[in-house]
């Protein structure tokens, strides 16, 4: 039986309930999270309630590491990084976005396009789930079964 993924929509797998931080969170907070709970990344909410960026571990641990590089090694983007200690300095903006009514094959596609492992789901710019690539396969294999 073969199954048509175009007729998935994300909102019937995707995360409802994601942990996110604000602008303002600060990067001890951010630590205490990424120490606390194992997420890769974070969504970073404005005051308005817009998502406007993500913290990855990969930022974190270049600003953990920043010190321990060697100079050649740092871009521009690090040391920018380096003097700002809120997630709204740090963040990487315009992440990969979808529509609850995206579907998996499209969403899928743009993974694999933008080399990204989740997409976050928003709705008139307001975050209302995230979906990563493990979800999908998670989803494909449950309805081979």
């Amino acid at each position: 039986m073969t199954i048509d993924y175009s007729k998935l929509i994300v909102a019937e797998i995707m995360t409802k309930d994601v942990m996110s931080v604000g602008e303002n969170t600060t990067i001890v907070d951010l630590l205490e999270l990424f120490g606390k709970y194992h997420y890769h990344s974070y969504p970073v909410i404005s005051q308005a309630g817009e998502l406007v960026g993500i913290i990855s571990e990969d930022i974190v641990l270049e600003i953990l590491m920043f010190n321990q590089m060697p100079a050649c090694g740092h871009t521009h983007l690090s040391v920018i990084r380096s003097c700002s200690d809120v997630a709204g300095g740090i963040m990487t903006t315009h992440p990969v976005t979808v529509s609850q009514d995206a579907n998996l094959s499209e969403t899928a596609d743009l993974m694999l396009k933008h080399h990204v492992h989740r997409v976050y789901v928003v709705e008139q710019g307001k975050l209302v789930g995230i979906l990563s690539k493990r979800d999908i396969v998670n989803e494909i294999c449950k309805r081979r079964e």
